[in-house]
Order: structure tokens, then C-alpha cells, then sequence
């Protein structure tokens, strides 16, 4: 799987450096192939052979939601990866159709229409596919076991990176264009300082929230059972919690619970049903409660909001890109994280394919580009967790409370209006831009309200009631 790359190019190629093999790094090494001779992805990480756990990576354990608008556009990237997905075991999961799910507003009703779609399945499995389909597909070379220790050129231009081995020795990488996608630890601004670029601004909204997730087997002949969600509600003077259930393959379901600053989660297994059950609605817990654990808890603290407004650095170095969590972290309970990294790689293509990688200003312009698909991510992110209790980075503005306003008020119409779901859905699944939400169909149906009176429990069929309870009774209801 292996290729190490060589040290220098010749004057008649063009080599392009990745740093970081996830998602990102990997579909914008795709995106990049189009335009160099050489793509070579440099990653501090020892990658595993299929669809396992890797150092790097500890958020891998929890849920991860790939939503519709990021897997349309990594097969745009990669033709054919969703087909592989889902040979190797992942479930195409239709919403609202498949999702049994508890807003702050009641339970979203499951039309018979599909509107948008989730891939779920591990991270692991995720990364597999992607790592494979790119490496096998030619033009790309990995080189493991290497740590990016700064970038080389100057304020004007980035010229490499200098990397440092398992060996210890230190070398430096020449390149015509470097992409940073090496996540949340990215030291790029320190790499910028020291090649006197100016800083770029930065925000971070911090939750505290933390993860705890646990695998379970799923009941036999549990095929096509839906994502199970309770969601937390902001507006209450309470931490945040909620817990989901994501079918993924192998016959498994992995149940992830959170909570905010004040409401965490623990490590220990006899705590876990316990927390699930105690959440605005018990549904998760009760369902875990018939299932056989196969594996500890896994707990993951990496959960904060953190963007770079890197778009906005007057000085911007020509020939290098920040994307991914180096560019902008998420908090994962709102699964935009992958979709944004796939939606930056192939605007990377786009903006890449119609010029040369010389062409003056280039990275600047991709850049800006990029922070498109960041933007609306992040401020469906913060709309909503600015209000929890405790929350360290900024208290709401009057913006963010007539903009919750309006969401709640959507959600609830939602609640019971397919028109609207599909709207609302075709924002939150990244497939339409938050301007959506004030179209005029969308502003008259908020003002209508819901069109059906709201259901009183989980919307499970009798078949998954028949599954996941005793004698098919509806969990808390009776």
C-alpha cells in the first residue's frame, strides 16, 4: 500500500503534497491528480491494512454521519466509491424515510418519500474504501511514518515541507502545490509564523461535550432498521445530552451518547444504558437494553468548534490550501465534518481543473472558495450550541436568538410537513445553502406551522418494535 515518495521532482513534473491521509487529504489527493504528475500524501500515522483502528484517529470509534451532499460529492471525486461502500458493508440509510428521531420541537415523521440519504457504517470502513480506491486508481504515493515538521519557501510562496522520519532524520519535500488536511492537530499557523505570514483569525465555541459510544449486536434480522436519534434541546437551563443509534456493518449497531459541560457521559459500562434512559426520552436506552455489548465504552473529549478564517489573510502564500479540520472542527454531533472536507476537495477540482497551478493568486482564490461549504456548516453549528449552559467562546447575539427563533420554528413545522423536511433536510444534509431556509415557500410554510398534529411516541413499525422490545410493546409509551 506503500509508495514512498522520492525527494525531488524534475523540472517537466508537477508534484503536489498532501499532509494528512483522512477523508480530506485523501479525496483532495483525487482532486489533485487531475492537475500534477506526482500526488504524494505525507502522513505521520502508520495506516492499516483494511478497515481497522489507526493511532491517529480516536474519534473513529464514535458515530460519524455521512450525509447525502458529502457522498455525492466524493463519488463526483471518485466514481464508483459508494458502490464500494456498500459491498464492503455500509448501509444507505433514506431520510427522512429511515430515521427515527427526537428534535427539540417531537418526533420527525417518517414519509414514505426519500429526500436525502445517510451513509453509515465505522470511520474505519469509511477511511478503507476512500485509501484504497484513491491509491490503487494510480498518480498518488503515501508515504507513512512521517511527521511534517514546517513548510519551506517564504511569506510569498510555499515551496515543500520539511518532514522528519521514523529514522529521526529530517528532510525537505519539494512541491508546486501543498494542500494541509491533517485535521484537528494542524500546525499550520505555526508553519505560517515562522514563514512570516501574517495570523489569520480564529474562533472557538467549546461545549465540553464529550462522546461515549459502545457497540452492540444487532437483533437478528434487524436489515434496513432505521437511525435512532434523541437530540438535546438548547433552550433548556440544562447541559445538552442525547444519544443515537447508527446501523453499521458486520450486524452491528453503534450507540453513541453525549453530553455538555455539566452533563457528561462516563467511561463505565454500568453507567451507559442508565444515561440513555434518562434523556428526554428513554428510547435508546430501552431499546440497548435487550442488545449484548460487544465492546467497552470508548470516550472522546476532541469535540470543540474551531474555525480558521485562513480566506481572510491579506498575505496568503501562493501554491499552498488549508481544508478539513485544519481549516475548521466541528462538533460531530451534527455529522457535517466529512461532508464539508468531500465538498472542499472537489471545489479544489473545480477551481484546479480551469487553471495552472502557477497562475497568481490561485490558492487565495481556492481558499475563499472553500470556506463556502465551512460556512454553512458552521453556522448551523453555532446557531444551536451558543446556547447551551456553560459554553466557553461567546454568549448569543441578538442575531443568533431571532435566528434560533426562526430554525425552532421550522423544525416544529417540520415536525409535520414533508414540504419542509425536504427544505430543511436539503440544508442540513449540505446540499443547499442556508439561504434556503428564507425562500419565500420556506418562510410561508414556517408561518403556517405543521400540517399534522404531532406524534405522541417513536414512529418504530411493528416489525421493529417485534426486534428491539419484549413482547413488541412501544418503549415508554404503555
Amino acid at each position: 500500500m506503500t509508495n514512498p515518495g522520492n525527494t525531488r521532482t524534475t523540472s517537466t513534473q508537477r508534484r503536489a503534497i498532501v499532509i494528512g491521509a483522512g477523508i480530506t487529504g485523501m479525496l483532495a489527493a483525487a482532486a489533485l491528480r487531475e492537475v500534477a504528475d506526482e500526488v504524494l500524501i505525507v502522513e505521520n500515522d502508520e495506516l492499516p491494512d483494511g478497515p481497522l483502528p489507526r493511532k491517529g484517529l480516536p474519534q473513529a470509534r464514535h458515530a460519524h454521519t455521512f450525509w447525502s451532499g458529502g457522498v455525492l460529492a466524493a463519488e463526483t471525486l471518485l466514481p464508483g466509491v459508494t458502490d464500494r461502500w456498500l459491498a464492503a458493508g455500509a448501509n444507505r440509510i433514506p431520510i427522512p424515510t429511515g430515521m427515527v428521531g427526537f428534535s427539540s420541537e417531537g418526533w420527525f415523521r417518517r414519509w414514505n418519500s426519500e429526500t436525502h440519504f445517510i451513509l453509515a457504517c465505522s470511520r474505519d470502513l469509511l477511511d478503507s474504501v476512500v485509501r484504497d480506491l484513491v491509491l490503487e486508481a494510480g498518480g498518488v504515493k503515501l508515504r507513512q511514518r512521517t511527521r511534517v515538521e514546517g513548510l519551506t519557501g517564504s511569506a510569498g510562496r510555499v515551496t515543500g515541507v520539511r518532514v522528519r522520519g521514523e529514522d529521526g532524520r529530517e528532510e525537505e519535500l519539494e512541491a508546486d502545490f501543498v494542500i494541509d488536511a491533517s485535521g484537528r492537530g494542524s500546525r499550520t499557523p505555526q508553519h505560517l509564523q515562522e514563514l512570516g505570514v501574517g495570523s489569520a483569525p480564529e474562533r472557538s465555541l467549546d461545549l465540553g461535550l464529550v462522546y461515549a459510544t459502545r457497540v452492540f449486536r444487532a437483533p437478528e434480522g434487524a436489515g434496513a432498521f432505521p437511525i435512532v436519534s434523541v437530540q438535546s434541546d438548547p433552550r433548556l437551563a440544562r447541559p445538552g445530552q442525547g444519544a443515537s443509534i447508527l446501523p453499521i456493518e458486520g450486524n452491528k449497531w453503534l450507540v453513541t451518547a453525549l453530553g455538555t459541560r455539566g452533563g457528561e457521559p462516563t467511561g463505565l459500562a454500568e453507567d451507559f444504558e442508565p444515561f440513555t434512559r434518562g434523556l428526554r426520552h428513554p428510547i435508546v436506552g430501552e431499546i440497548i437494553s435487550h442488545l449484548d455489548p460487544l465492546t467497552d465504552v470508548a470516550l472522546n473529549r476532541s469535540t470543540r468548534n474551531t474555525r480558521r478564517y485562513f480566506e481572510h489573510v491579506k498575505n496568503w502564500p501562493e501554491r499552498f490550501v488549508v481544508m478539513g479540520d485544519a481549516l475548521a472542527a466541528f462538533n460531530p454531533a451534527y455529522g457535517h465534518g466529512m461532508s464539508v472536507g468531500a465538498q472542499s476537495a472537489l471545489v479544489l477540482r473545480n477551481v484546479m481543473s480551469t487553471n495552472d497551478v502557477a497562475t497568481p493568486h490561485l490558492s487565495r482564490r481556492i481558499q475563499k472558495a472553500v470556506a463556502k461549504p465551512v460556512a454553512a456548516a458552521w453556522d448551523l453549528a453555532l446557531g444551536q450550541d451558543v446556547f447551551y449552559p456553560q459554553v466557553q467562546g461567546g454568549a448569543p447575539s441578538r442575531k443568533d436568538r431571532i435566528l434560533a427563533r426562526y430554525v425552532n420554528r421550522l423544525l416544529k413545522t417540520s415536525c409535520g410537513n414533508f414540504t419542509m423536511v425536504r427544505d430543511f433536510t436539503d440544508v442540513t444534509s449540505l446540499q443547499a445553502p442556508l439561504t434556503t431556509l428564507v425562500k419565500p415557500r420556506v418562510l410561508l410554510g414556517a408561518a403556517r406551522g405543521p400540517l399534522h398534529p404531532p406524534l405522541s411516541g417513536p414512529p418504530l413499525t411493528e416489525r421493529e418494535l417485534g426486534l428491539v422490545t419484549a413482547r413488541g410493546r412501544r418503549p415508554a409509551d404503555q
